[in-house]
C-alpha cells in the first residue's frame, strides 16, 4: 500500500508541476502578434517563439504550414548537442526527412545565431531546407549568414534546455524528446 502511496504522490506532483508550468506561459490574448507567435509544446512545458517575417518570409510562412497541418507534432528531436542546438522537424527522425512541400530557397540575413535563435536546418545546397529546424542553446558565429533566422524563443527556454542530448559527435538521440503539438497562437483557442 506504501508504494502505490508514492507512486501516487509522485504521479501528482509531476501532474501539479506540468499544470503550474502551463498556467505561468502566456495565452493566445496574451501575445502582441499571435498570427506570428508559434506555441511549441514539450512534455516539459511550452515554448513561445516569436516569429520574424520581416526577416524570412519564405520561411516563416512553411513553418506556420507546416504547423496548421499538424505536420510537426510528434516529430522527434533527433540531433541534439549540448552547448550548440537541439534539431528537430524530420518526421522520420533520421535527419534526412522532411516535408512533400518544395524546398527553400536560403534567407540569409545580417542577424546572429545566438541563444534562443530558431534556424532552418538544410543540407550542404542552401536552397534544400524545406521542414527541419533548430533552436540555439548557446551563440554559434560560425553559422551567421550561412542559415536561415525565422524565429526566437521568447519564453520557455528553460525547457528547451532540458530536451534529451545526443550521443557523440553527431548528437543523433536514441530514444528522443518529441514535439508534442506544434501551433500558430492565433489558432489555439
Amino acid at each position: 500500500m506504501h508504494r502505490r502511496t508514492l507512486i501516487a504522490s509522485s504521479t501528482m506532483l509531476a501532474l501539479a508541476t506540468s499544470l503550474a508550468a502551463v498556467a505561468q506561459t502566456p495565452v493566445p490574448g496574451q501575445i502582441a502578434d499571435p498570427q506570428n507567435t508559434i506555441f511549441l509544446d514539450l512534455r516539459q512545458g511550452r515554448v513561445v517563439i516569436k516569429l520574424l517575417p520581416d526577416v524570412a518570409p519564405q520561411h516563416v510562412e512553411r513553418i506556420k504550414t507546416l504547423a496548421r497541418q499538424g505536420f510537426y507534432d510528434g516529430t522527434p528531436f533527433h540531433r541534439v548537442i549540448e552547448g550548440f542546438m537541439a534539431q528537430g522537424g524530420d518526421p522520420t527522425g533520421t535527419g534526412g526527412g522532411g516535408s512533400k512541400l518544395p524546398n527553400l530557397p536560403p534567407e540569409f540575413s545580417q542577424r546572429h545565431f545566438v541563444r534562443g535563435v530558431c534556424g532552418m536546418a538544410r543540407t550542404a545546397d542552401p536552397g534544400s531546407a524545406n521542414s527541419q529546424f533548430f533552436i540555439m542553446f548557446a551563440p554559434a558565429p560560425s553559422l551567421d549568414g550561412k542559415y536561415t533566422i525565422w524565429g526566437m524563443v521568447t519564453s520557455g527556454m528553460e525547457y528547451v534546455d532540458q530536451i534529451k542530448r545526443g550521443e557523440g559527435g553527431s548528437g543523433m538521440v536514441s530514444d528522443p524528446d518529441r514535439i508534442i503539438h506544434m501551433r500558430v497562437a492565433a489558432d489555439v483557442k
